[in-house]
């Protein structure tokens, strides 16, 4: 099957889609972290651009500079853009968005990061040619079942430059290779981390728990006074008593908190106890689901954690009962301008007749007409686990008999044709279970230095805020 949706285009979708709606995602959004305020090195502001010759400035409309970061500006209409669409995402997550000037602040931040990125990125070589972010629009408007005419005019229609939405897709995909090569690629897991990891999942008790946390952070900077360290304290005993007294722990998490996750509610997701700090584990062991906790002091700052949910991890282990895979192949067709839907389906149904009648091949019909990169197979996917394809394809495979072929089937990649060969129940295998198990980890270390990489560059970063500023 084609790869789903990258990483970049995902979170472009949350950051330039959110208003469109309706569009099918082939896997969940990161956005950006949200960094706590304050630059480390001092660096000299730039200096203001000289006035233009003939006297003073006329009443012409000027965009107000909000942030300058090293030697670059943030401009008030950038951030009401950003904004915006913020506002739309929280709505879309049912989540009050707090009030605008607060909500400007936090958009800030992450614009902040990302911009330091971006620069870093540009200093150090990182390029992305038109060639790249067409390929990547064009896999957008496919996997949710549109032309890219299509997908340009209902950006349009809901007010987003075209313009502006490449040059979002090329920055996401800049800040996803900058990932890659200052993190991802860094990471190493040694054989011994992945043994220990591995006897750690597999010893998973039957009553062990997964908690789905939420948490708001007051950053205290490194090196903070004592000062800095009591006004922190003092926000954050100020915001503990409006939770206790009926604030939505949302909404307030998307105002003050200063972790990435600030914008989707504080939302840490579902975690094992064993990825949870052993501060978090000590603060929420008597918290019922539903309550949160008092404050808890780490060396990033001060948190308050809410528990959302408990469930057990047993489903969590790697070591697998019996699983049963399937060995199928299938034809893939793509809608397009020459090619409307109601044709692409008669024309697959057309092959169905064909094969069933015994005038051809199911894999010279492959070979000849798919658009999947299995067609050289003869559409051949080889043996499939669960999870390895979307669900619609999955669903649709699973109610077929050995060697029956299917009604035409759409999925985010297009319309299927899909034939069973053969189905075998086997144990869990273990080299199988090594590779999730490294995956697993890699993922977990990889955020967390990607975190502590982001925190770093935004503490090194020269930045002069100026969003009190009217003019």
């Amino acid at each position: 099957m084609p790869a789903v949706l990258s990483r970049f285009v995902a979170r472009s979708i949350l950051a330039a889609l959110a208003v469109t709606g309706g569009f099918a995602l082939a896997q969940s959004p990161r956005v950006q972290p949200a960094q706590p305020a304050g630059a480390a090195a001092a660096r000299p502001a730039p200096a203001p651009a000289p006035q233009a010759p003939g006297g003073p400035r006329t009443s012409r409309s000027i965009d107000r500079i909000v942030a300058v970061v090293n030697d670059e500006v943030i401009t008030a209409s950038e951030l009401q853009s950003r904004t915006a669409i913020a506002e739309m995402q929280l709505r879309r997550q049912k989540i009050q968005p707090p009030p605008r000037d607060v909500l400007e602040r936090q958009v800030l931040e992450r614009m902040i990061v990302d911009r330091a990125q971006v620069q870093l990125a540009r200093e150090t070589g990182v390029r992305v040619d038109d060639g790249t972010v067409n390929a990547a629009i064009a896999r957008l408007a496919e996997s949710n079942g549109l032309t890219v005419p299509v997908l340009r005019q209902r950006i349009e229609a809901d007010g987003m430059s075209f313009n502006r939405f490449r040059e979002d897709i090329r920055q996401d995909i800049i800040l996803s290779r900058l990932r890659e090569r200052e993190v991802d690629n860094r990471i190493q897991i040694s054989e011994s981390e992945l043994d220990n990891f591995i006897a750690e999942q597999a010893g998973v008790a039957a009553d062990a728990q997964e908690v789905n946390l939420a948490q708001i952070l007051l950053r205290v900077p490194e090196n903070a006074d004592s000062g800095r360290i009591d006004e922190t304290r003092r926000r954050a005993e100020d915001l503990l008593a409006q939770l206790k007294g009926g604030a939505d722990f949302a909404r307030l998490a998307a105002s003050y908190s200063n972790a990435a996750e600030a914008l989707q509610g504080g939302d840490l997701g579902w975690r094992g106890v064993d990825r949870l700090p052993t501060l978090f584990i000590d603060a929420i062991s008597k918290t019922k689901t539903g309550e949160i906790t008092g404050i808890v002091r780490s060396p990033n700052g001060f948190h308050i954690l809410k528990v959302l949910g408990r469930r057990s991890a047993i489903d969590a282990k790697l070591a697998s009962g019996p699983v049963q895979q399937t060995h199928a192949r299938h034809i893939l067709l793509r809608v397009s301008d020459l090619t409307p839907e109601p044709e692409v389906t008669r024309r697959l149904l057309e092959f169905k007749g064909r094969i069933e009648a015994g005038q051809v091949e199911f894999g010279t019909l492959a070979r000849l007409h798919s658009l999947d990169p299995s067609g050289s197979r003869g559409g051949d996917l080889g043996w499939l686990y669960p999870g390895d394809t979307v669900p619609e394809f999955e669903k649709a495979m699973n109610g077929l008999k050995i060697n029956e072929i299917s009604a035409p089937v759409r999925t985010p990649f297009g319309w299927h044709l899909i034939q069973v060969l053969e189905r075998r129940t086997e144990q869990g295998s273990g080299d199988r279970a090594r590779m999730q198990a490294r995956l697993a980890l890699r993922e977990r270390k990889a955020d967390e230095a990607y975190q502590d990489w982001l925190r770093q560059l935004r503490d090194k970063t020269y930045v002069e805020l100026r969003l009190d500023e009217r003019g």
